[in-house]
């Protein structure tokens, strides 16, 4: 809850200030599909995240006055140093992958061009959403 949550919530309360003086800008908060789904395992994991998906929907409505638009990307299983470990296990592996529903997990190329085009002029007219780039498993 420390780093998800109130690390997120303090990121905003530092940098609405400056982007207020500045005519607006774009948050984009990092939730994960365990804030969609709540099918993680980990409930702490899962109300961390899920509380940056509230709160940036909160922060969203109360920053449109201001030009600042807030948006939060979920991301599913995506092949990093951090999971490596993790998905070194076949038994978890296995499973991961018959609940995703592309065949592959993601890379950090894919979470990157979500957040690009959050951040950019192309999404002026968006605020408020959650971008699930997760290779389908919040559709299912």
């Amino acid at each position: 809850m420390g780093i998800h949550a109130t690390g997120t919530f303090l990121g905003m309360k530092t940098v609405v200030p400056v982007m207020k003086e500045n005519g607006g800008g774009s948050i984009i908060n990092i939730s994960s599909i365990a804030g969609l789904t709540g099918g993680s395992g980990a409930s702490a994991y899962t109300a961390s995240k899920g509380a940056v998906r509230m709160l940036t929907k909160g922060a969203a409505i109360e920053f449109a006055k201001d030009s600042i638009r807030v948006n939060s990307v979920h991301p599913g299983v995506v092949e990093t140093p951090m999971t490596e470990e993790l998905l070194k296990n076949e038994q978890i592996r296995g499973m991961l992958e018959q609940t995703t529903p592309l065949p592959r997990f993601g890379q950090p190329e894919d979470i990157a061009q979500g957040v690009l085009y959050l951040a950019s002029d192309e999404s002026s007219f968006v605020t408020g959403i959650e971008l699930p780039i997760d290779g389908g498993y919040a559709a299912q």
